[in-house]
Order: structure tokens, then sequence, then C-alpha cells
């Protein structure tokens, strides 16, 4: 337990979720900033109801690495968008913890709307693949549909690929080979080109995490 004298209201992030990158684990919002920006009951419901059925629908699946819990990314995902873009709005938060539901379980589009409301499920839209398509369409469709996307749902994105680069610069997920991590740091790139101009703090610190795996032996 930290002894702060009650001065920091948010425990050691890498004590919750030993995944995040410990570079990220230094990025805490003040407690004062976070409810000067979320003091709206409705606001905060929707958050945690969020949080609440993401775990739900995610609860049994794992990371690339078998081992850490999914739900581990989503809300990493949207801890990002607080303490690197500071993104407060709720509608942005709740579609970060939400982003991967469609693709990765059975919920539906429909069920998003009628749960979380037009705004949050039209995010989620925009930052879904078709898995029906082969996995270099998809990639292929990512980069071509980037440009395009809602300054919601491109915040959502560019948080989401520094997650995951951030993840792939501490270990290679299980059955990828360094030319593997390489080549999909490349298309993350391209993808990253694409949302340029949404925000500057994302940008960098993805700019910066981008250099250091194409810079890997």
């Amino acid at each position: 337990m930290s002894h702060d004298n009650g001065n920091n209201a948010f425990p050691a992030a890498s004590s919750i979720y030993p995944s995040l990158p410990s570079a990220l684990c230094d990025e805490k919002p003040s407690p004062a900033a976070v409810l000067s920006h979320c003091d709206d009951m409705e606001g905060i419901s929707l958050l945690v109801k969020a949080a609440d059925f993401a775990a739900r629908r995610h609860r049994f699946q794992k990371r690339k690495d078998e081992r850490t819990p999914y739900i581990n990314h989503p809300i990493g995902v949207a801890f990002l968008l607080i303490s690197v873009a500071k993104v407060y709005d709720p509608a942005t938060l709740a579609a970060a913890y939400l982003h991967d539901l469609v693709e990765d379980t059975k919920t539906t589009f429909e069920e998003l709307e009628q749960l979380f409301g037009r705004e949050v499920a039209d995010i989620v839209r925009e930052c879904t693949d078709d898995k029906n398509l082969p996995k270099d369409v998809q990639r292929k469709k990512q980069v071509e549909k980037a440009a395009g996307s809602s300054y919601k749902a491109k915040l959502v994105k560019l948080a989401d690929k520094l997650y995951n680069l951030r993840d792939l610069q501490r270990t290679l997920p299980i059955g990828w080979s360094k030319s593997r991590a390489k080549e999909y740091t490349k298309w993350a790139k391209e993808v990253v080109t694409q949302l340029k101009g949404t925000s500057e703090a994302l940008e960098m610190a993805l700019d910066d995490v981008i250099n250091q795996l194409l810079d890997r032996k």
C-alpha cells in the first residue's frame, strides 16, 4: 500500500494491471482532473456499465501471450486515452472499453446501441474489422478507412495501436517471429500515418515506440 498521506487516490497501475507497460504506469491523471471532467452521474454510469459489460463478454478470453486476461487490453486503451491524450469524454471512453466486442464475441452493434446509445455503437462500428475477410484484406481496409474515421474513433484507434505496440515492445506473442513483429509494426505505422492530426500526445508516443521496434535487430 502506498503511504502518501492520502494525496494519491490512484493505486499504482502496475499493481492492478500487471500487463500494462511500465512507462504507462507512471502516467497517472490526478483525481481532481478525472472528477472535474466526469462529474455527471450519467457519464460515470455509462463508463462503469461499459467496463462491466466488456469484462463479462471478454471473461473467457486471453491476450496473445495466452496468460493475460483480454479485458486488460480495453481497460488499457481507455487508460491511455485519459493518461496520455487527456480525453475524458464518456462516449469515447465507453467505446474504448467496448471496441473489440463485435469482432471477438457474439455481441452485435444493435445490442451495443440499445445498451449504450447510438454514438458509442457508431464509434465501435468504425473500429471494427470484418472478420469474414482474410487478415491481409482486413489490414488493408484499416489503412484505407482510417483517414475518414470520426474524431472519436480516431482517438480510440490511436490508443489501441499504442497499447498493442507497447505490448509487442515488451514481449513477442506466442508463435510470432521477429520478422512478423516488424511487419505488424510497419502496417501499424501505415494506419497511424492516416490518423495524423488527431492527438499530438498519442502520435508522439506512437512515433517513439514504432521507431524503437523498427530499429530492433
